[in-house]
Parts: structure tokens; sequence; C-alpha cells
């Protein structure tokens, strides 16, 4: 029997239920941030367009939209509720792949790929609080752990997903598979899950333009970092847009009566703990799906279909570990120590990808993988937990906002330090002289030197996120008060 928090009307949908439905929205968006990327070659071609410069804009739009949208999307659900959001943006993701899938012009398709990155915010911003609603305290763990599960998914299978469609089909139909998923989703949501109450707060616009200026501009930014140089004009002006878009919000937020940052959420050192935890991981961890293609394809000119099934253990780990570790954090009522273990195994992982070299096994590659994968499961679902049950209820919006922010801005500052090391001790241009000549020993050993530095910053990084899991101290592990909140 489902166990209630007294004081708090729980949405009378049976939290299995609210798994599925949730899962549907989680798997359309995150096949759809990794099937885009292999099928860009395609699409230049298909529209007569380099691979450098506006088709990039195909994967940054969205990826830009998503970032700019996800904090006031939260803060959207905790207004009107968790129902009217997560149905819009269900319609707005299925509406827009559709369109995506019929663009005439780079141009129209770019368009709809911030639309579709929209709905994405829509999605994820709402999924981790209508998990926390639907499942007690004591089951939260194990239902973001198989949230992470749904998430290691669809982001292992989007790759390989995307390359048959485009090369059987055309690139326009790894746009047009979301439409089933989707429509499936819009008629389960309104006709099984349960509308909630909505707030009595008021909408903050300028907050809201603040916070979607500052964080588009700063992932763009990041995102362009490493192509065009931390030094570029451009690169400048657009992360000091950001920048001063962040630093107005605090002055913004505190002269309206209902800001759309819920700031007051930091006094809890379990929620701050936490959310630096997250960012610091995918900060640390991101760079191994960044750098590891290069790796594969470069170095060792593996094939794409190799390449890509030497990358699957690390997804398929998460996938296993990730519900027992949720299960455990259930179990024993603490986080901090899972959390802990998890992002120092991950440092372990990163430290021992860092000896790879231009001859390592197959089987000495999956295990180091596996390693990290292990790392990444523990810490996940434990961390998460811990940050969406010290939010109340009426917050808990805004809270999975901080969580979908913080995964994003961490890949984003993971791609822009790993890209930097590795570019600046020459990996990227031996890399590139690798993919079109024959081997030659000098242009490998630079290369593994310039690999080896990027992972040993990004291990450092995951270092810093053991001490932050382990600062939340004493504020673990008390008995949770009337709302279900850990204080």
């Amino acid at each position: 029997m489902q166990r209630t928090e007294p004081g708090i009307p729980r949405p009378s949908t049976g939290k299995w239920v609210v798994f599925s439905i949730v899962a549907i929205g989680v798997f359309m968006g995150t096949v759809d941030s990794s099937i885009v990327n292999i099928s860009l070659p395609t699409i230049a071609q298909g529209f007569g367009v380099p691979l450098s410069g506006a088709v990039e804009w195909v994967v940054i739009g969205y990826l830009v939209m998503n970032a700019a949208a996800l904090l006031t999307a939260g803060r959207l659900s905790d207004m009107v509720g968790r129902k009217v959001v997560w149905s819009v943006g269900l319609f707005v993701f299925t509406a827009s792949s559709v369109l995506c899938g019929l663009a005439f012009s780079l141009w129209f398709l770019i368009l709809c790929r911030l639309i579709q990155g929209l709905g994405g915010a829509l999605l994820f911003s709402t999924s981790p609080a209508l998990l926390t609603d639907a499942f007690p305290p004591n089951e939260r763990g194990r239902a973001l752990g198989l949230n992470a599960v749904t998430v290691s998914f669809g982001t292992s299978v989007g790759p390989t997903l995307g390359g048959i469609i485009t090369a059987s089909l055309s690139w326009r139909w790894i746009f047009f598979v979301n439409l089933p998923l989707g429509v499936i989703g819009i008629i389960l949501t309104a006709r099984l899950l349960a509308a909630d109450a909505p707030g009595r707060a008021v909408f903050d616009p300028w907050g809201a333009a603040a916070l979607a200026i500052g964080l588009a501009s700063l992932v763009a930014a990041l995102s362009f970092g490493s192509e065009l140089g931390l030094r570029s004009p451009l690169i400048i002006t657009t992360g000091v847009v950001g920048i001063a878009g962040i630093a107005a919000l605090p002055f913004i937020e505190s002269r309206v009566p209902s800001p759309v940052l819920k700031f007051h959420l930091f006094r809890s050192r379990v929620f701050l703990s936490a959310n630096l935890s997250l960012i610091l991981s995918f900060l640390a961890l991101f760079a191994v799906s960044f750098l590891m293609p290069f790796y594969l394809e470069q170095l060792r000119a593996f094939p794409i279909q190799v390449a890509g099934l030497l990358l699957t253990p690390l997804p398929l780990t998460i996938a296993v570990i990730a519900p027992i570790s949720g299960l455990v954090a259930d179990r024993t009522g603490t986080t901090r120590w899972l959390a802990a273990a998890g992002l120092l195994i991950a440092c372990l992982g990163l430290a021992l990808l860092g000896t790879l070299s231009e001859d390592t096994s197959m089987g000495g590659i999956v295990w180091r993988l596996v390693i990290v994968g292990l790392g990444q499961a523990l810490f996940q679902a434990p961390n998460n937990s811990a940050l969406m049950g010290s939010a109340p209820r009426e917050d808990r919006g805004s809270a999975a906002g901080f969580l979908a922010t913080g995964r994003v801005i961490g890949q984003s500052l993971s791609v822009a330090l790993a890209g930097a090391v590795f570019a600046s001790l020459g990996g990227a241009a031996a890399g590139m002289a690798l993919a079109s000549s024959a081997a030659d020993p000098a242009l490998q050993s630079t290369f593994v030197r310039s690999f080896r530095a990027a992972l040993v910053a990004c291990s450092a990084v995951a270092l810093v996120g053991v001490f932050m899991s382990l600062v939340r101290g004493g504020a673990e592990g008390r008995k949770l008060d009337r709302t279900g909140v850990s204080r």
C-alpha cells in the first residue's frame, strides 16, 4: 500500500502509471538529444551546406533553448500545475518533431529545433517533480534510479537508431519516430494523469527574461568556445552577456513578490550540496562521452559502428546499477555516502581511462568504461533523491528545474574544459591528422598526452564533487517533517 505524506494532497494517479507516462516523455527527449548528432553530416549534405557553421545550430539551438527555459518551466509547474506543463511539453515536443521532419530549409529546421528545445525543457523540468510527488519518500530513490535507466537507454540507443534510420530511410525520419510515442503520451496524460492544484503565485516575466538570456548566452558561448576559441570576440561578448544576465537576477528577484528563482531553497545545506555535486559530476563525467569518440575513431581508427558498440558499456552499467543504488538509498535513509562513493569511483575510472594508449585492447577499454558507469550510477539516484526530497512540495517544480539546468550547465562546462585542454596540447590537431593519414608515432603520442591531460583535469573536478557530497553532513538522515522534507 502506498504511503502518503501527512498534510500533502497526493494526486490519485497510481505511482507506476505516473512513472510510465514520465518514461515516455523522458525517452523521447533523451533519444532526440543524441540521435541528431550522427545524422548531422547527412542533414548538411541534404541542404547543400558545409558541416561547420549554420548547420551546427541544429544541435546547439536545441541545447540553448533547453537551457534558457528549464528553470522557468520548473517554476511554472509549481504555479499552474504539473499536468498542464507536462501536457504542453508533450504537445510542443511532438508537433515540433513533425515540423523538423518536414523542414523545407535549414533555417526552418533550426527554428523548429528551437521550439523542440522549449518542449524538451517543459518535459525535463517537470518529470522529477512528477515522480517525487507520486512516490512516497521511502521509494523516491528507486523511482529516480529507474528514471536514470530511461535516460541511459535513450542516450545509448539514440546514435545507433539514428544511424540505422538515416541509412535505410532518410534523416527526416529521426524526427518522425517521435510522433507515435508523443501521441501515446498525450493520450495517457489526458486520460490517466490526475490534475494537481495550481499555486497562487504571479509569474515574474523580467526574472524569466534575464534568466533565459543569461543561461542561453552562457551555453552558446561554451558550445562554440572549443571551435572558435575562448579568446574569440564573439565568444567573449556572448559570455559577458550571459554573466550579466545571471548577475542581474538577484536585483530583479529581490523586488518582485513571486520570483521565478526560489533562492530560499539554497538555505538547505542538502539542496545546495546536491546541486553543486550534480554540476561537478556532469562537468567531470560528460567529458567521457565527448572525448571517447575521438579516441576510438581518430587514434584507433575503429569503424563508427564498432566505436558505438564500445561506448555502450557506460550507459548499460548505469541502467543496471542506478535502480539498485536508489533502492539502497531508500532502505538506508542516507544518500551522502553513496553519492560520495559513487563520485570517488568515477574519479578512479576517469584516471584509469587516462591510461588508455594507442594499443589498449577492446577489453581494456570496456572495463574502464564500466568503472566510470558504476560510479556515475551510484551517484545519480541518491543525489537526485536528496535534491528533490529537500524541497517542499510546492517548490518541487523549481527544484526539478535546478536539477535539469545543472545537468545542462555541467555538460556544457565539461565540453569547454575537456575541449580546451585537449586542443591546447595539440590533441585536436593530431586527431584530425591521424584520421586523414597513416598512423604516425609522433601524432599518436601528442594525441595520447592531450587525451590523458583532459581526463586528469576532469578527474580532479570529480574529486571536488566528492567533497561537496560529504559537506551536507548531519543535515541528512534526520526524520522527515510533516511535508516529507528532510531538515
